[in-house]
């Protein structure tokens, strides 16, 4: 005999995701100026002499320390599905007012990562908070996490790097 539905439902466990947010926009700022003052040295630098030090040696210090820093100042956020009767309720209450959309794209996003964000637990009302501090790219980053624990249907691919780490370990390295 195989296995029951109760069985199946004993083992199940909504969908989950964690993202990391850059929430020291300043810190980006710094890593990209950087960044481009480092690509432009190394196209107009000459020296004068054999023992002029390249100036990109220093502001490359400087870049790994940036990036180190935003490293740091990232926040992780846990997204988790809601359910589906949550889900649908959420949907229908943020409807788009043009027919070919499903959901309104402003509040709809919102309320789906206050919804689903786990941790931290988040209001509508501090996720708006958070919009006005981080930007659209982590924004983004935040919404296709919720969306995609609602509506991924795969597991995430195996990662190239997961596998050629795997293939040492089975080779005896």
């Amino acid at each position: 005999m195989g296995r029951t539905i109760q069985d199946i439902l004993k083992q199940a466990r909504p969908r989950e995701r964690t993202v990391n947010v850059c929430i020291r926009g300043d810190l980006a700022g710094e890593v990209e100026r950087l960044n481009e003052e480092i690509s432009k040295v190394a196209e107009d630098w000459e020296p004068s002499d054999l023992t002029d030090e390249h100036p990109g040696r220093a502001l490359s210090a400087q870049l790994k320390a940036a990036r180190d820093e935003a490293r740091e100042s990232e926040a992780p956020f846990t997204l988790r599905y809601i359910g589906d009767r949550a889900y649908s309720d959420l949907l229908a209450a943020h409807p788009s007012e043009n027919d070919n959309e499903l959901f309104d794209s402003v509040t709809f996003g919102r309320a789906l990562i206050a919804a689903s964000c786990v941790d931290p637990v988040m209001t509508e009302d501090e996720v708006i908070e958070l919009f006005e501090v981080i930007n659209e790219g982590e924004i983004k980053k935040l919404f296709d996490a919720a969306w995609d624990v609602h509506n991924a249907a795969d597991v995430i691919p195996f990662s190239l790097a997961a596998s050629a780490l795997l293939a040492g370990l089975t080779a005896g390295n």
